[in-house]
């Protein structure tokens, strides 16, 4: 349902602060006197003043809620949420249940603004992550030293959690900075190092602000990163020829791939760390396999990777016949004829496919489809110095042969 652009929203997005009244604008303060109902977390109810409207605590879990809020169209409701509801809150979750003219936003000041305002930091040049409902090692990809973070954390025994997490990856020289209960009367701005003692008693609404410092690896930004970032038994696409095949895959902002054969899950997980919008499906038919591709993956950050056990050839005609189409296809393990009669009709136009071979078999199944369907085939040869008697020469690795091709 959409309501005419004419008429005046029944939903109000209200953000909402520890300052509660006191942080509000005009405008703010006015839809709230104007409310019939407010819904809100308990955490923000306890602030709100007395109010002529019905004032219902929002449900857990949050998606509970929406159906509540939907019943109440047609009269004037406003729901509170934290800060800036647009920038890691409850308003595009919100949003997408609604018409463009149902609902207004107004914002008040976000944690990461009070944040950033306290330590003196400016804001751009700052990496921002909602991590209060998400894992932590989302925070790896983002481990540079020098570099600055304010991560959104559930309570004080998340704050336990960061700092344990970045000891083990050799950031425990970082400096964190505890911020707790921003813009109201209990504000609190305590600082330690990660290595170090945390009081016992942060509180929630907490966030962080991490100055990274320390030895530990740095994730490169770059694909083709270390074999050696990634557990794995040998069925591994090695760096080098990763490095060009996501370079042939091409991945950009939004963008899905498929994994085929997709072993210690190396390239799904670069496709994934290219930008935090990918989403990438692994197909593998080792169990074991399969799950060390996702432990990889929630190591490296990038928890969202999907990895489904099976025989691809099965898989597409049986499990995934509704999932949503790729963007990009990369065969890694399992190519054979099978796979790609079942594979090629099922692509949209514009899908790009890359292939790598290295059997004489596969090279030949490569061909005859490039011969078939067009694309370009890429020969790989790499070499690397090994010892030769008392002196060194060139090792040769397996050649690897590309196909290339867009449906």
């Amino acid at each position: 349902m959409m309501t005419d652009a004419d008429e005046a929203p029944w939903l109000t997005i209200l953000g909402w602060g520890e300052s509660g009244m006191a942080g509000l604008t005009a405008a703010s303060r006015e839809a709230l006197d104007a409310a019939e109902v407010v819904f809100g977390a308990r955490r923000l109810l306890r602030l709100l003043p007395p109010l002529a409207a019905e004032v219902r605590e929002w449900p857990v879990p949050f998606a509970d809620g929406i159906p509540l809020l939907l019943a109440e169209r047609g009269r004037r409701v406003v729901m509170l949420a934290s800060g800036d509801p647009f920038w890691f809150g409850a308003g595009a979750t919100l949003a997408r249940h609604l018409g463009p003219g149902e609902w207004c936003s107004l914002p008040s000041l976000s944690t990461f603004g009070l944040a950033a305002s306290r330590l003196g930091w400016a804001l751009e040049g700052v990496t921002c992550l909602g991590l209060h409902a998400r894992p932590l090692t989302r925070l790896r990809p983002h481990l540079h030293p020098g570099r600055r973070l304010l991560v959104l954390l559930r309570d004080g025994a998340a704050v336990e959690e960061l700092a344990g997490l970045l000891g083990r990856a050799g950031f425990g020289a970082s400096r964190l900075h505890v911020l707790e209960a921003l813009g109201g009367t209990g504000e609190r701005v305590r600082s330690a190092r990660a290595d170090a003692e945390l009081p016992g008693d942060i509180v929630h609404p907490v966030a962080v602000g991490l100055e990274v410092a320390g030895d530990g690896p740095a994730l490169p930004l770059t694909p083709g990163r270390p074999d050696d970032w990634f557990a794995h038994d040998g069925q591994i696409t090695k760096q080098a020829v990763r490095a060009v095949t996501l370079s042939a895959l091409a991945p950009a902002p939004g963008e899905r791939l498929w994994d085929i054969g997709t072993g210690s899950g190396s390239v799904a997980i670069e496709w994934l760390l290219a930008h935090p919008d990918n989403r990438a499906l692994g197909l593998e038919r080792d169990p074991a396999r399969a799950e060390r591709a996702r432990c990889n993956a929630r190591e490296l950050g990038v928890d969202w990777l999907e990895v489904i056990e099976g025989d691809a050839a099965a898989l597409l005609a049986n499990d995934l016949a509704d999932a949503p189409s790729p963007d990009a296809v990369f065969i890694g393990g399992g190519l054979c004829e099978a796979l790609l009669e079942a594979l090629w009709p099922r692509l949209p136009a514009g899908t790009r496919l890359v292939a790598n071979a290295v059997t004489l078999e596969s090279e030949a199944l490569l061909a005859h489809w490039q011969r078939q369907a067009g694309g370009e085939l890429v020969r790989l040869e790499l070499s690397s110095a090994a010892a030769l008697g008392s002196r060194r020469g060139w090792k040769a690795a397996y050649p690897i042969v590309q196909w290339r091709a867009v449906r």
